[in-house]
């Protein structure tokens, strides 16, 4: 049944070359460059290279608010610089530690708010279940007022609002580069464990997770949750949101400018697809997401999408997606390979019931 959905979509190829060449292990790294090309040049745009300096210092505001949670988690507010050309970018993180267990695992949460705990950040069951979490408010990184405002925030560090040639990065770039220069700063620090950093967000911020991951290998894992178009779910004869739709809210300015002309008969044969993006993350540690009525989502794409680019994981020798052959059902969860997939009952959201199943997936890969 999965092997016929697949071959309806038309998928393009993960273990071949553009030149036809079949991938192996060896070759791989190479079949990784030609797909960052394509999602760079298409969709995401061009990020730049790493900053030749980036530090973070405790503001001193929080020295009176060092406990949380009871007692049982210590929090820091954290003012993190980048130098640039143009001169030095700072925004802020949250960084939440459990005084038990020692050096835990961390969460690199990309939120849509600054309050913790949150609607979608239960931090409490989070640190209770052992790991870190560094929170940062996207809009800290560049703003989200749609319709190409590139006035602030790290876009005005790159003049971004003199207008962008075709590949130039959009806003997902942009909070995926915040992102990357948080984990240098969490790789600092001796208090938790950084080289288990997983990076997770929701909707708009699962796409930004998921290319944060496929661009920065250092991520140990990656984790969206209804991450839809852009995000896992692949385009090709999908359910779910449309480029038009992106250009009727003015959100077209997540992505490059390429990204606009795959609207209506285009949208069936991108030069690209979303399988390359989680292909990316290959051998890593990969988890999607899912709601039953997310339509605009399209869990259906989301869950063949990550079945087909778990081909990446079974040739480089390590389990993908492991399903039975059928459609997943409302409270399926997948965890038996390296790629997993969760489906939840209900609407977009990014619930408690979510990051449960995530710090179980982890768990289990991590041997907790």
């Amino acid at each position: 049944m999965l092997k016929e959905l697949l071959e309806e979509r038309g998928l393009p190829p993960i273990l071949a070359m553009n030149d036809g060449t079949p991938v192996t292990p060896l070759t791989w790294p190479a079949k990784r460059r030609e797909m960052l090309d394509a999602l760079t040049s298409y969709s995401y745009g061009r990020t730049p290279p790493p900053p030749a300096r980036v530090w973070g210092e405790t503001l001193a505001e929080n020295r009176e608010f060092t406990d949380t949670c009871a007692g049982k988690v210590r929090q820091e507010r954290i003012r993190l610089s980048i130098e640039t050309e143009r001169g030095i970018f700072s925004f802020p993180f949250v960084l939440s530690v459990p005084k038990r267990p020692q050096k835990p695992p961390v969460f690199l949460n990309l939120a849509f708010r600054h309050d913790l705990p949150d609607r979608y950040v239960p931090l409490e069951e989070i640190t209770d279940g052992g790991y870190a979490v560094a929170t940062v408010c996207y809009t800290d990184i560049v703003n989200d007022a749609h319709f190409g405002d590139f006035s602030d925030g790290l876009a005005a560090y790159f003049g971004t609002n003199g207008g962008r040639a075709p590949d130039e990065w959009g806003k997902i770039g942009m909070w995926a580069y915040g992102a990357s220069r948080i984990l240098d700063c969490l790789l600092t620090r001796d208090d938790i464990d950084a080289l288990h950093t997983a990076v997770i967000g929701h909707s708009r911020l699962g796409k930004t997770a998921l290319w944060t991951a496929a661009q920065d290998e250092r991520f140990f894992a990656a984790i969206s949750n209804d991450s839809g178009y852009g995000g896992a779910a692949t385009s090709r004869h999908g359910e779910g949101e449309r480029v038009r739709d992106f250009l009727r809210a003015g959100s077209w300015d997540w992505f490059c400018e390429n990204f606009q002309a795959f609207t209506d008969a285009r949208e069936d044969s991108k030069p690209y697809d979303q399988a390359f993006l989680l292909a990316l993350i290959a051998p890593r540690l990969l988890c999607v997401g899912s709601a039953e009525e997310d339509r605009g989502a399209d869990p259906k794409s989301e869950f063949l999408t990550a079945l087909w680019a778990s081909q990446a994981w079974e040739m480089l020798g390590v389990p993908g997606l492991k399903t039975p052959d059928r459609l997943p059902a409302a409270g399926d969860i997948l965890f038996g390979g390296n790629v997993g997939y969760q489906l939840r009952a209900g609407t977009h959201f990014l619930s408690r019931e979510d990051w449960n199943r995530y710090m179980l997936f982890l768990d289990e890969k991590l041997g907790r």
